[in-house]
């Protein structure tokens, strides 16, 4: 039996993505996301075109794409209601962003110098990705979004996950850091509460 329903969220499960970018005076920006899907060496990210993170990948063309593991769920949390921009727009105001222009700091993460773009890295994550942007799109009709193509130039990971002479990632030993509907999961276990789910008042489950 179904039944019809109105859905309000339809982030059904992804990844965790910490996008680090750089501003236009050279300092570092850091946003979380899960809108994100990837095709060979190739990834397409989904931004609100108001971000700060968006206006950085469209002028700087390059970026570095942080996969968080499970164990990092605080970390993410700490930077989900918080704003690149100090021209915050009213729909951010209303969930209660705000600005901060040390995101690292904030995060409690580290940054780390990336090799062939000028964004940093963050030291915590297992696997970091360094980016080149190849497109920036509108996305949909009227949602006020960016479809950013991005090309994977370099690769860091963990030692603990490759597979032994090869150059492949363990699928059982990476244990990503999941957003389901706005909730954080790993290891198909909810994780903490997430501040953006209590801000987009999505109800806790009954389970």
């Amino acid at each position: 039996m179904h039944r019809v329903v109105d859905l309000k969220v339809l982030y059904f499960g992804t990844p965790v993505v910490l996008i680090s970018t750089r501003n236009p005076d050279g300092t570092a920006n850091l946003a979380p996301m899960s809108s994100a899907w990837w095709l060979g060496d190739q990834c397409m990210l989904g931004m609100n075109t108001a971000s700060r993170t968006t206006q950085n990948l469209v002028r700087e063309r390059e970026c570095v794409l942080n996969l968080p593991s499970s164990v990092m769920a605080a970390a993410v949390d700490r930077l989900a209601l918080l704003s690149g921009s100090p021209e915050m727009t009213p729909h951010k105001i209303e969930k209660g962003y705000r600005y901060e222009p040390d995101k690292f700091t904030a995060a409690g993460l580290s940054p780390l110098p990336a090799e062939l773009v000028a964004a940093p890295r963050v030291a915590e994550c297992p696997i970091q990705l360094e980016c080149e942007v190849l497109s920036c799109e509108p996305f949909g009709i009227d949602t006020g979004c960016l479809a950013h193509t991005v090309r994977v130039l370099r690769a860091h990971v963990a030692e603990e996950l490759i597979i032994p002479g090869t150059a492949h990632v363990d699928p059982v030993g990476w244990d990503p850091l999941i957003m389901k509907f706005c909730e954080f999961f790993g290891d198909g276990t909810q994780l903490r509460p997430s501040r953006l789910a209590s801000a987009w008042r999505i109800p806790a489950t009954s389970r």
